[in-house]
């Protein structure tokens, strides 16, 4: 592969960084920008020697040369990013990471984890499951694994494991990420409306996993999950190729016994009169699912049995995927769940460890902010004691904001809607006072939880801080 000089505008996003680092490893020239640095990212760029800055200049792109491409991220996809009309006005190549993915990282053997929920985890436990076997794979999963040092990387092996997101690649992108990854072999986790900022409906949602299947060569591997009824109808589309499934009461893969704690989880995967015991220190029953779903595709691509058991067991897990920050006489949580249906399903799982009062504080993604999101709302927090709107990140929406009732909901305004359902729903603007909130309420053996896929602005370090002192 020739080594190119790529600018990366948006390096700040994990999987924008990733690729980043990934493409430095194997000698690319690697320079970047975004609105902000924080760690970890920033600490991850340092470390790998990446030139990066605040802002969107042209004369700081350019200082160490004109790059020969560049990749666009989340922050910096406005068509009036002073680096894009640069790029624009001097024909540098600009790529979505998706693209950028499709043109370097895929190889022989695609692997790809979709799905509305799990396709991180199974991705990043998969790559993981590969290397332990041996299979030096190429990879890239949007978040930070517990047990690998990289969320991306660039290997000569003939297998390629990648996270497939539904969501669109970049204003010059304008269809789902992983229709660019070209799947053999597909992991299908889920299907459930999500980001509705992009698909208003849930057809449009689901017509973008439509076309993935239909992408699907004849003698490629799906492996479904024959619990999730739209997954399992959707792939049934799929012409020709080899379809698996897996679930807790019916398919080729069954896992049953199932033991939640506070240190993990065990259980039992039966297949073709076999039986495999499992234990996994990630948190949660409902990750007997997605390691089942892995399980059952490892094998399937020729990984020995043994190996996968000894690698589901050493798997820590993903960084905000449950990830438990201080477990003192109160327990503190965090996670990226930034929807509705995404905060149920993390909820009822800590509703089955923690016997204590759960406190919530949820802050929703750009598609949970859409009105049409708010039939999912409904319910959606019956597991906690209570739940607490924080300030709301900005967000640019997409939707004509000329008309009241299309803005985006605010904080209070959630909080209310919330209320309908659960009465014990409030909104605090100040990050000052919802710490302090939480600090003088939860008492021992209650768990509180952060779940969105914003940062909560040092609340969560605050918090431990605060009750360590105590």
């Amino acid at each position: 592969m020739e080594k190119k000089h790529i600018h990366v505008v948006g390096i700040a996003g994990v999987a924008t960084s990733a690729i980043a680092i990934a493409l430095t490893n194997v000698g690319w020239k690697v320079t970047g920008s975004d609105k902000g640095f924080f760690p970890p990212v920033s600490d991850a760029l340092e470390k790998a020697s990446i030139p990066f800055y605040a802002g969107w200049h042209p004369e700081k792109m350019t200082q160490n040369g004109t790059p020969d491409m560049v990749m666009i991220g989340g922050s910096g996809k406005s068509s009036k990013n002073p680096e894009m009309i640069f790029a624009r006005e001097h024909n540098i190549p600009i790529f979505s990471y998706p693209e950028i993915i499709e043109k370097y990282f895929l190889r022989a053997n695609s692997l790809v984890c979709a799905g509305t929920w799990g396709k991180t985890t199974t991705s990043a436990l998969l790559s993981f499951i590969f290397e332990e076997a041996g299979k030096n794979p190429t990879y890239m999963f949007g978040g930070l694994s517990r047990s690998q040092n990289e969320s991306a990387k660039l290997s000569e092996g003939d297998w390629s494991i990648l996270e497939g997101d539904e969501y669109t690649g970049s204003q010059t992108d304008n269809v789902a990420k992983f229709l660019h990854y070209h799947p053999t072999h597909l992991l299908m986790t889920s299907i459930f409306w999500d980001h509705a900022d992009v698909y208003s409906t849930p057809e449009l949602y689901f017509r973008a996993f439509e076309k993935l299947i239909e992408k699907m060569g004849k003698k490629s591997v799906i492996v479904a999950c024959r619990d999730d009824l739209k997954a399992t109808e959707i792939c049934q589309k799929a012409e020709g190729a080899k379809i698996i499934t897996y679930g807790k009461s019916d398919g080729d893969y069954r896992y049953t016994d199932v033991k939640s704690g506070k240190e993990g989880i065990s259980f039992v995967i039966e297949m073709g009169g076999e039986k495999f015991a499992i234990r996994s220190p990630m948190l949660g029953a409902f990750q007997a699912e997605n390691i089942s779903g892995a399980f059952a595709m490892a094998l399937l691509c020729g990984i020995n049995r043994d190996t996968i058991v000894v690698s589901i067991a050493n798997f820590k897990g993903l960084k905000r995927r449950i990830e438990k920050r201080y477990g003192g006489e109160i327990t503190v949580i965090d996670d990226i769940a930034h929807s509705p249906q995404k905060a149920k399903a993390v909820l009822s799982t800590l509703k089955e460890i923690y016997s204590g009062n759960i406190y919530a504080v949820f802050e929703p993604n750009q598609g949970g902010r859409e009105r049409s999101s708010l039939p999912q709302y409904a319910h959606a927090f019956k597991d906690a004691y209570e739940i607490i709107i924080p300030k709301l990140s900005s967000i640019k929406s997409k939707i004509d904001s000329s008309k009241a009732f299309n803005l985006p909901l605010q904080g209070s305004e959630l909080a209310k809607i919330i209320s309908q359902t659960h009465p014990k729903s409030t909104y605090i603007e100040s990050d000052d006072k919802l710490v302090k909130h939480l600090k003088e309420t939860a008492r021992p053996g209650d768990c509180i939880v952060f779940l969105g896929s914003h940062s909560f602005r040092g609340m969560i370090v605050e918090l431990i801080g605060q009750i360590q002192e105590s």
